[in-house]
């Protein structure tokens, strides 16, 4: 493999070569023999939909990507249209398979389909009828700080976290469901009349993509069910103490099976289309997909997802590390057959690309995202300005949900370069934030830190990580890790793959290595300026404003 590094004195960087390795990728992985396989992946995200066919070698044939409307009804409230959702998948299935067989592909050379969502998104929909009964509510929506307070105030919310590896929050699936059901009165009727069905996002693909209530598919694999709030994490399995926790009947709402990330039958195959007929073998919510899609198959390695919103995923091994120190403890992967599932520690981020976007819809300071790397580099530092993206409130480690989004240290000196640059740090801070809080629950220190997503397509992000986190920031040539993991779910289950080993070196060629360039002392003085900051935006809605946002 080839793997390039960062030219240590550079503050926008550009790569240069370090070494060349003679052996080949196809001697590891047979490639003669796996190019001619095929696997696609659905890769159904926060604002856009995609569709990968990938070869044997983890190469992308074709693809289609599609953007899908956001909702903002009131302040903090973030939905989506769970019939445009579906639309979009199938709109990205048709035109990458056309694109596929354009090529001179045979469609049965598809060998399986995966799926990868968004998680603790949440659809509930008439069991009878499969019409959704509102709208999607996504995971970064807060409408439920309200009823968060009232929860942690009841009896055995302390012991929550034990159970199901996540703390009370707006983020999970559990309060958005139940604040359907206390505010929506067809949501509330159905589940009387016990016809009210959930899920997750990859439940509501999955019984679309298979007919819906002609076929009646309903389920979801560990990594999604693990971001319910639902789901013990010791036994895999719905929990009947926590579901009395949150006042729900199992008899009156149908909640999806949980299966294995990679099974040959549980999801079912295409019902309808170009791929009609080919079996759905592989689904894992998206972090988890793409700590797949770097090969974190090792205890102690670790990715960070810079999206919309940034997830680092810490694999633990076998069994649930339930952290100390602000982290979520979640399903890293369940590969089934004779295997036991790998649980992970989990930083999760709620701004991320999402802080880049506001910048450009919001403030009008770029034209297109990939801009923000140009506007940034316009300055040499921050000009003094710490931008706290809480949006959504605070998530990993601090969990603070009375915070709003706050820019400190402007001056008449501040340029909108000042605060692209701040605002890149923010994504940043909060990952040596989460990491320091790893190595406190893990007891190791991570010694690099493998990268992939929209944000991490900025060398000058990239580098600023590197500079605050103390060690190598590992990206890779082909950055749709999530999809790919999607596809590597799929194609264990139909025997592509066998063994871990064999995909050693997939998306290993082309590999970029950002070095630290700045010495500890500099670093530490930015993330204690940060630290500051953090504790200065918090509290700023008193508990009376959580119900009444502007």
């Amino acid at each position: 493999m080839c793997v390039e590094k960062v030219a240590e004195s550079s503050t926008n960087p550009e790569p240069i070569p370090k070494e060349n390795v003679t052996e080949s990728q196809e001697s590891h992985l047979n490639g003669k023999k796996l190019k001619k396989f095929y696997i696609g992946s659905i890769d159904q995200g926060t604002t856009s939909t995609r569709f990968i066919i990938f070869d044997g070698l983890g190469q992308p044939v074709a693809q289609h990507q599609v953007e899908f409307t956001q909702k903002y009804p009131e302040s903090g409230w973030h939905e989506h249209d769970p019939k445009e959702i579906v639309t979009s998948v199938r709109e990205c299935i048709e035109k990458a398979a056309k694109s596929f067989v354009d090529q001179g592909h045979d469609i049965l050379d598809i060998k399986a389909i995966g799926v990868t969502n968004q998680r603790e998104t949440i659809v509930v929909w008439d069991t009878n009828t499969g019409e959704p009964l509102y709208n999607a509510i996504a995971w970064p929506d807060t409408r439920t700080k309200g009823l968060v307070r009232e929860l942690k105030s009841q009896m055995g919310a302390d012991k929550l976290q034990e159970i199901c590896g996540l703390p009370l929050s707006t983020y999970p699936s559990s309060v958005k469901l139940i604040w359907l059901l206390r505010n929506v009165k067809q949501v509330r009727k159905a589940y009387d009349e016990g016809r009210l069905s959930f899920g997750t996002i990859d439940t509501w693909l999955l019984y679309h993509l298979n007919g819906g209530s002609a076929k009646n598919v309903h389920v979801t694999d560990a990594t999604n069910a693990s971001r319910t709030m639902f789901m013990n994490l010791w036994t895999v399995q719905y929990d009947d103490g926590l579901l009395r926790f949150f006042g729900l009947d199992r008899e009156k709402i149908r909640l999806p099976k949980i299966v294995p990330s990679s099974c040959p039958d549980s999801f079912g195959a295409m019902a309808s289309g170009l791929l009609k007929g080919i079996r759905i073998t592989g689904c894992l919510g998206d972090q988890s997909a793409a700590l797949v899609g770097q090969q974190g198959f090792s205890p102690g390695s670790a990715k960070n997802t810079y999206g919309t919103g940034c997830f680092l995923l810490y694999n633990v091994g076998e069994k649930p590390v339930i952290s100390k120190h602000g982290l979520l403890a979640t399903i890293a992967y369940d590969f089934g057959r004779s295997r036991k599932p790998v649980y992970a520690l989990e930083g999760s981020i709620a701004v991320a690309g999402s802080g880049v976007k506001f910048l450009m819809d919001n403030l009008g300071f770029i034209t297109h995202p990939h801009k923000i790397s140009e506007l940034a580099a316009t300055v040499d530092h921050n000009g003094g300005c710490v931008f706290v993206t809480a949006f959504s409130g605070l998530f990993a480690p601090y969990w603070i949900d009375d915070a709003k989004g706050t820019i400190f240290g402007i001056t008449q000196h501040t340029k909108r370069g000042h605060i692209a640059r701040a605002t890149l740090e923010a994504t940043c801070f909060q990952t040596k934030a989460i990491l320091d809080a790893m190595e406190l629950d893990s007891g190791h220190k991570l010694a690099e830190l493998a990268v992939d997503g929209g944000m991490s397509n900025s060398n000058l992000c990239m580098q600023t990580q590197a500079n605050i986190i103390g060690i190598p920031a590992d990206r890779p040539a082909m950055r749709e890790t999530t999809s790919l993991g999607a596809a590597i779910a799929a194609g264990f289950a139909v025997d592509i793959w066998k063994e871990f080993d064999e995909l050693k070196e997939i998306n290993r060629k082309d590999r970029m290595i950002f070095r630290p360039n700045i010495s500890k002392e500099e670093s530490a003085k930015m993330f204690k300026r940060w630290r500051r900051a953090v504790e200065m935006c918090r509290g700023w809605l008193d508990a009376d404003e959580y119900d009444g946002d502007f």
